[in-house]
């Protein structure tokens, strides 16, 4: 057994035992119950099942919604400021390690301004007892949940999809839609449905960041099954993506539903790069997206510090336009600075250069340039899920407040659009409920409050 490959679970009884003491030992969220709309059918064997708590998931799905927050906010703060100096734009030299913590720089939008969020680059929190706003790396996700669960579904149709962004969307500025997304949703208002919102015969954005950051949580509603993860994204991700735009938001999905296959023995770091690498095997070669992680990995592998390797990065797409990136001919505003590739790029260093620390991932991200809150968000969601909402709080040495508010960005839900993290994630972990019955061939034991997975097909 390679000692980078996930760990086949053999014996059950035994399984259940270790399940119990790890879920004990992370003081894990009480047992989740049952969901009142879904009928639960009698469990059957499922020889070489991975087990998985529920419990432990549940507290995990906390860690996500926070971590993503945390790294969203912090990442805010410079988000724009640096977006390399050609074309019109000039927003000097990129952050390098020596500004954490220093002064933040004004972004595209507001000329000689400082961040409103904060005025020096540092992290931003919600304390106990305050609520954390939805921001767009967090409220489609959020729609795409409740719309899973109110349509008792794992996979959302064309229709569903344009009815949830329909009732949850506000068509008033400042409605939170950006590139691509604003385009889709102005297409579906003309009576487009997805996947056709994302085609680029219609929306001439389809090459922006926009699924990434609105999507990977279909990664966690198939736990260790990546195959089947990206079934059920397929249609939400081509609401606004195609081609590498597709297989970045892909990979994100993929790294996510790995997250539960991982060597829990192995070090965060390497998990985490397991999982990388387990996906980046599925973006085509060709591609400029599998050009671009190549290259990352290279620079990380050669020792380079991270600040030249974005730097690099910055010389060889924007400037060069090596391996087919060939935004910057576009001319899009702030030369493609939403694009899903160079923000791809972007994020793998701070993953790599992060290797599993929290705390250091979130600083990097936000120090890294372009859109620098949305890879960050993407990283603080799966390492937080990887720590739980405890380990989150460890990570930082403080408590968090675990109150939500979508309608800060988004409408139409109920209690004002307030909600709470543990509420969340127990939508979450029904949505998982569904799947695991109507997807993945395993099976719910409520009484143990496990899920039992067969491990993907051979290939």
């Amino acid at each position: 057994m390679s000692a980078s490959g996930p760990r086949p679970c053999f014996r059950y009884p035994l399984l259940l035992l270790l399940v119990a003491l790890t879920a004990s030992a992370a003081q894990a969220a009480p047992r989740p119950p049952a969901d009142p709309g879904l009928t639960y059918q009698p469990v059957k064997p499922v020889p070489g099942a991975r087990v998985i708590s529920r419990a432990a998931y549940r507290e995990q799905l906390q860690g996500f919604w926070l971590g993503q927050c945390i790294a969203n906010w912090t990442g805010l703060v410079t988000e724009m400021d640096k977006i390399g100096n050609l074309g019109d734009i000039r927003t000097g030299p990129f952050y390098t390690r020596a500004d954490w913590g220093g002064p933040d720089q004004p972004n595209i939008w507001t000329p000689g301004q400082p961040s409103a969020l904060s005025p020096t680059i540092d992290f931003v929190f919600e304390s106990p007892g305050g609520v954390w706003g939805a921001d767009d790396d967090t409220d489609i996700e959020y729609i795409y949940q409740a719309l899973l669960h109110e349509n008792r579904t794992t996979r959302l149709t064309g229709e569903q999809i344009r009815t949830g962004w329909l009732k949850h969307i506000r068509v008033e500025e400042e409605n939170f839609l950006w590139v691509s997304n604003q385009k889709a949703f102005d297409l579906m208002r003309a009576g487009l449905v997805p996947p056709a919102t994302g085609d680029p015969a219609h929306n001439p954005e389809f090459e922006m960041i926009d699924a990434q950051l609105t999507t990977e949580i279909f990664g966690l509603y198939a736990p260790g099954r990546p195959d089947v993860a990206v079934g059920i994204a397929r249609l939400p991700i081509q609401t606004t993506a195609r081609e590498n735009a597709q297989w970045i938001a892909e990979f994100y999905v993929r790294m996510h539903a790995l997250a539960s296959a991982a060597d829990p023995q192995l070090p965060l770091g390497a998990r985490l790069r397991w999982m990388a690498d387990t996906a980046r095997r599925e973006i085509p070669a060709d591609s400029y997206t599998a050009r671009m992680y190549d290259f990352v990995s290279a620079r990380h592998a050669a020792g380079v510090p991270w600040e030249q390797a974005r730097d690099e990065v910055y010389q060889r797409y924007q400037v060069e336009q090596a391996d087919g990136y060939a935004m910057t001919a576009q001319n899009k505003p702030g030369n493609g600075c939403f694009a899903a590739g160079i923000n791809f790029a972007s994020s793998l260093i701070s993953l790599f250069y992060g290797n599993g620390d929290l705390v250091e991932t979130i600083k990097l991200g936000t120090l890294m340039g372009w859109d620098s809150d949305n890879p960050t968000a993407t990283w603080g969601g799966l390492i937080g899920f990887m720590l739980g909402q405890e380990g989150v709080e460890q990570a930082f040495g403080r408590k968090f407040a675990d109150r939500f508010n979508i309608h800060r960005t988004r409408t139409g839900f109920l209690r004002d659009g307030l909600d709470d993290f543990p509420t969340m994630a127990l939508t979450g972990v029904w949505i998982v409920d569904r799947a695991v019955q109507e997807e993945l061939g395993g099976s719910v034991d409520l009484a143990n409050d496990v899920w039992l997975i067969p491990a993907p097909p051979a290939r």
